[in-house]
């Protein structure tokens, strides 16, 4: 009941602010992909656009609702970190140090904010880990099918995912684990994740594995923009409550040393080697933390058992402390508390993702306004052209309340949806230099400046926006000339 508690209060807490500021740029590309459903996408799997279009149907174009599933997610990952301290043979205390050590992390937390795909490839990372310890714990190879299951619904779902599964490989040949290798429900827990895969490896093979393509480009990116630097640190103060080093620590030197349990701190090690030696982003790895904090828990109580009563209270009262410290930070800066005042100002100068879920409504009604301002002849034949996909995803989800037409976009799938067949001879164009602009567009002139209520700087603020006409090129040869990922 305790792990349950602990679910349902994260979950209220988000529940009760994410209906505050707006949609990330991220959820405005995932709501595009999810109006056009497929079996794969340049960006990622099909997973989370199919469950963002369930959750419109179910809700509209409502945050707290479509991000109802993020947060659901979040609270089973929590429950689960608390069984696998319960299947390590931890108690009560070990368990709710595990689940409470999940509920205050700065990765997991984030993850119920938003509607993203790293919400649920978390989830499968989480109960993948509760799934090996029930098999290396129970000896039951039956416990490979659900394996498979969830390592499935993971390259559904994100790609990233193959490092875990390199864990999970490198981890068998590494420890005991290698008698599964004979074993034929390991062979069949991985015909079923082969199955459920299948679909978006044809989608993949059908536009020539565009995705990786997509992939070098956005990690050679980050690189470059200093995205990966800094991975140590992140390990530390993103992807687990920082007060909880000691016991996460702990949990991977004790999966070590445990016979039964050794598979599980390869599990951690291998994908910590190759993120690092590939320059990784910090965050990537977060989901491999909660078997580490169940096992560490674990020992923590035992140790923690062996002492006298009064050293029980005062270790117990400190760590709990600053956990407890720590936590209240990590929601500071990542949960959108407070609507206006301090607190906001806050969280706005320290959260560049907060900073995102402004002022799309307010681009959306200056591109209308724009249209509106255009000669009669102009606006019969007027496109929307974008430059990357937060801008396209807004003026779809938000633009036909303005009556604007659907945005042209070169950015990820929305390159794949091609162009009108009756091209506009007028283009509001966002997102671009006036060089750049230039170079692509006829007749191009400057009309206005992306701005948002709270004069923030994100990825939007002070874009320009032209009115341009045609391409320079004829639409087929611009179109095949200028795609764009991001």
């Amino acid at each position: 009941m305790a792990l349950i508690g602990i679910a349902l209060a994260v979950m209220l807490i988000h529940l009760l602010t994410n209906g505050r500021y707006g949609f990330h740029r991220d959820e405005f590309q995932f709501l595009s992909d999810a109006r056009h459903l497929d079996w794969g996408f340049v960006a990622y799997p099909p997973f989370t656009p199919f469950v963002e279009r369930v959750g419109l149907q179910l809700f509209g174009v409502s945050m707290v609702g479509l991000r109802l599933f993020s947060v659901i997610a979040q609270a089973v990952a929590i429950v689960a970190t608390g069984l696998m301290a319960r299947e390590l043979g931890g108690g009560r205390l070990a368990q709710i140090v595990a689940a409470l050590a999940v509920a205050t992390s700065g990765l997991p937390v984030f993850e119920g904010t938003e509607f993203q795909y790293s919400s649920f490839d978390y989830l499968w990372w989480v109960l993948i880990a509760y799934c090996l310890i029930r098999l290396l714990k129970t000896e039951d190879s039956r416990w490979w099918l659900a394996i498979g299951v969830f390592v499935g619904m993971g390259l559904m779902t994100k790609y990233s995912i193959l490092f875990f599964i390199a864990g999970i490989l490198g981890g068998m040949v590494l420890s005991s684990g290698r008698r599964y290798f004979a074993s034929g429900w390991f062979w069949g827990g991985v015909a079923v994740a082969l199955v459920i895969f299948a679909p978006n490896f044809l989608w993949q093979v059908r536009h020539g594995f565009i995705s990786i393509d997509f992939l070098r480009h956005i990690h050679a990116r980050d690189v470059r923009l200093g995205r990966a630097n800094g991975f140590l640190k992140d390990q530390f103060v993103i992807c687990a409550n920082l007060a909880t080093a000691p016991i996460w620590i702990a949990g991977v030197v004790n999966f070590l040393r445990n016979e039964r349990y050794r598979m599980l701190g390869w599990m951690y090690l291998i994908p910590f080697a190759l993120f690092f030696v590939g320059k990784g982003r910090g965050y990537y790895l977060a989901a491999a933390y909660p078997m580490l904090l169940a096992m560490g828990a674990v020992v923590w109580e035992r140790r923690v058992a062996g002492l006298t009563r009064v050293w029980r209270r005062v270790v117990l009262g400190v760590a709990f402390a600053a956990m407890a410290a720590y936590g209240v930070f990590v929601y500071a800066v990542i949960v959108p508390l407070a609507a206006n005042g301090p607190l906001k100002r806050f969280a706005l100068k320290n959260n560049g993702d907060l900073r995102e879920e402004l002022g799309w409504k307010e681009m959306v009604g200056l591109v209308a306004g724009i249209r509106d301002s255009l000669p009669a002849e102009q606006r019969s034949n007027v496109g929307v052209f974008t430059a990357n996909y937060g801008e396209q995803g807004a003026l779809e989800i938000l633009g036909p309340a303005y009556g604007l037409p659907m945005p042209i976009s070169r950015t990820n799938s929305a390159w794949l949806r091609g162009y009108p067949a009756v091209p506009p001879t007028t283009l509001i164009v966002l997102g671009f230099s006036k060089t750049t602009a230039d170079k692509a567009f006829t007749d191009c002139r400057l009309v206005g400046r992306i701005d948002n209520p709270e004069g923030v700087d994100n990825e939007e603020r002070d874009g320009s926006v032209f009115v341009c006409g045609p391409p320079r090129l004829p639409w087929p040869e611009f179109w095949k000339e200028y795609q764009a990922y991001g």
